[in-house]
């Protein structure tokens, strides 16, 4: 039986989440900003311990941390699953859009992480699951600031990956394409207020798309959460898991286009080095 602690849980992932490590008999550690939301979702169970968490708020993180461990007396996997989406150019994204997303998206998955890393290092065991993104390997137009928090959750992730496996905590950073949640919908993604008509071809027209694309998602959220249930079973897990063809298919493209600009300009990139110096050498 394991513990889990997860945060953004009243819906989409972490709510499906949730609901099947109940149904497999594990202890269950639902956050979310009302703790209303996730009993209203998960109903009464024994074994669920739903608490209100705001991420961005670092004694409110520490809070819940001891409440969970006071209650079940451990706790096995984090699930740093809250968040939301900015969508809109670069230039059209505000200060105070930029600020609150960064403060959730990353700021908020610190707050947690540090909360719960003292309870997991006095143990040498834990896992820690980070809901990254398909743009969190990729930038794309449109989802630019957005990606930006993604990109950051990836890199902490794989510090945190190596900081931590010698202390027997496993750290892994989920990479999850388009799959048929509510990510698209107001509550879930924000859309810049102020629009610029030069990026009508670009970030504009990703607005549209995004609408057209809404519950038409290629992913099944339900067995994507299977997989990760599963997954914090894994003996040996990898720093990064993309879940979804979409994502495969970006990681493949990516790397394929990297490797070409490699190729093209790998000369001048090698050119910066210090000139190797044969008089010393040997």
């Amino acid at each position: 039986m394991k513990t889990w602690f997860i945060t953004g849980a009243s819906r989409g992932f972490g709510l499906r989440i949730a609901r099947l490590a109940l149904e497999r008999g594990d202890h269950v550690v639902a956050t979310a900003r009302r703790a209303e939301a996730v009993t209203d979702a998960l109903g009464a169970n024994a074994n669920l311990l739903a608490l209100p968490l705001d991420v961005t708020d670092e004694t409110q993180a520490r809070a819940a941390a001891a409440a969970a461990i006071a209650r079940f007396g451990q706790i096995d996997v984090l699930l740093n699953n809250a968040g939301f989406g900015l969508l809109g150019a670069v230039e059209e994204a505000s200060a105070n859009e930029v600020d609150r997303l960064y403060r959730t998206n990353v700021f908020g998955l610190l707050n947690v992480t540090r909360a719960i890393l003292p309870h997991m290092r006095s143990r040498r065991s834990g896992r820690i699951l980070n809901i990254s993104s398909i743009g969190g390997y990729r930038g794309a137009a449109g989802f630019g600031v957005y990606s930006s928090t993604k990109f950051a959750v990836e890199g902490l992730s794989e510090a945190l990956h190596a900081e931590l496996a010698p202390l027997g905590i496993h750290v892994t950073v989920v990479e999850p394409g388009y799959f048929r949640t509510d990510f698209l919908d107001a509550s879930s993604l924000s859309v810049s207020a102020n629009g610029i008509a030069d990026y009508n071809g670009t970030a504009g027209a990703v607005r549209t798309r995004a609408v057209d694309l809404n519950h038409g998602q290629p992913g099944d959220p339900d067995r994507l959460a299977r997989v990760l249930v599963d997954f914090a079973e894994a003996s040996d897990p990898p720093v990064r898991l993309p879940l979804g063809s979409d994502t495969v298919a970006v990681i493949e493209a990516k790397h394929a286009s990297d490797a070409a600009i490699l190729r093209e300009w790998r000369a001048v990139s090698i050119s910066t080095d210090f000139p190797h110096d044969t008089a010393t050498a040997g």
